[in-house]
């Protein structure tokens, strides 16, 4: 018998955005471990907001959307807006009911200062880092440094000489440049799109463009990164950023650093001894007055080891620039992109987490959360900074 074709919509659901998503789903184990990360985070989003005035987004929804933007690969804030508006996934792992209003794209632009100042997205990829710790995911002897482009949100149009004075355009939404010929360098040109973005190429026979240097630092266990950092691009930045990322690993104990040959110079080699690191970087005989190492790290196995085990670096970059979108920003200056690109590490951390962590034991723990709203606004207390905002608690049973 064939069904009827009704179109009348009920106006009337019983069901919670909750009960909607599988139990099996994967989402369903990352966002416990993001609710805890996000609890250990709520002292400080208090300090970031004035204790009274309008109440405003929770940092932690915030948070929670842009984590489903990365994973999702959506392409805009509007976007992940209007998804997020009939999505009843997206709605219940942001913590908003089926009737909630969603809130304006502008609200990301004008937290993300906010954000920025308190170093939040820092902070996350540390608490996320020690989570991995804790269950024993992360290695504290064997790491690996690598870095990458990351093409700015600027046009070639935009490299212009430093001293050349403004002229009208021919076509003001799309001016005609003419470069042909021209010597353009990063000393004497700069982008009037995004000052900080230098034009720079990965190696040779390929095209230069505005970029920014995306550095890694990642364990050898399991691929976590645990750590990252953003640099203007030079033909040295990836050497630079590598000492400050050696620089936050706990301890004194002496531990090992892979990397490809580009790291293979007398500086890099040198700092990382003064670090207690030592450097099982690939052997650059081209290089003029030889390798920096010899076989007194070469000869033991744990060289190779470590070259082997180096390339998964690239696994983390692969999904950072296809996944999660990273691999032609949108957000301009250095400190920006630094920021989402720290967010960025640890929204896959969390992804390979849920992968190597039992799945079920975290599933059945997101059962045992008792999910509650405190109704009434958070009173104002000297005593006790607040946002002047309902938020939303979890507590175990």
């Amino acid at each position: 018998m064939c069904g009827d074709d009704q179109q009348q919509n009920h106006m009337f659901s019983y069901l919670s955005p909750k009960m909607r998503v599988r139990k099996d789903h994967p989402l369903r184990a990352i966002r416990v471990m993001l609710d805890e990360v996000l609890r250990q985070l709520s002292p400080r989003f208090d300090t970031m907001y004035a204790r009274g005035g309008r109440p405003s987004i929770p940092p932690e929804k915030l948070l929670r959307a842009q984590w489903l933007q990365m994973v999702y690969s959506v392409r805009s804030e509007r976007l992940l807006m209007e998804e997020m508006d009939y999505n009843l996934l997206f709605r219940w792992f942001v913590s908003l009911n089926a009737d909630d209003e969603v809130w304006d794209a502008t609200t990301f632009t004008k937290n993300r200062d906010r954000l920025l100042e308190a170093d939040v997205a820092k902070e996350f990829m540390a608490r996320v880092v020690e989570w991995a710790r804790v269950k024993g995911l992360t290695s504290d002897e064997h790491f690996t440094v690598e870095g990458t482009l990351l093409e700015a949100c600027a046009v070639a149009k935009s490299f212009q000489p430093k001293d050349k004075k403004p002229t009208p355009p021919d076509d003001p939404g799309n001016p005609t440049v003419n470069f042909r010929g021209e010597q353009r360098s990063n000393e004497t040109h700069e982008s009037k799109t995004d000052p900080d973005a230098r034009l720079a190429r990965k190696g040779g026979g390929k095209e230069s463009k505005l970029s920014y240097s995306g550095n890694l630092l990642v364990e050898n266990r399991n691929g976590l990164i645990v750590d990252a950092e953003v640099f203007q691009a030079s033909g040295t930045a990836e050497r630079d950023a590598a000492p400050v990322m050696l620089e936050q690993i706990r301890g004194t104990k002496l531990v090992t650093v892979g990397g490809d040959k580009g790291f293979d110079t007398f500086g890099f080699v040198e700092e990382c001894r003064n670090l207690r690191v030592v450097p099982h970087v690939g052997q650059n005989d081209a290089r003029p007055g030889g390798s920096a190492i010899d076989g007194r790290t070469t000869r033991r196995s744990g060289h190779a080891i470590s070259q082997k085990k180096r390339k998964r670096i690239e696994e983390c970059f692969g999904w950072l620039k296809t996944i999660a979108l990273m691999r032609k920003v949108r957000h301009r200056g250095v400190c920006k992109v630094h920021w989402i690109f720290t967010l960025a590490c640890a929204t896959y951390n969390l992804v390979l987490m849920r992968n190597l962590a039992p799945a079920a034991a975290l599933a059945q723990a997101d059962v045992c959360l008792v999910e509650h709203e405190v109704n009434a606004k958070r009173l104002w207390n000297p005593t006790q900074p607040g946002r002047g905002q309902q938020i939303q608690r979890t507590t175990r049973c």
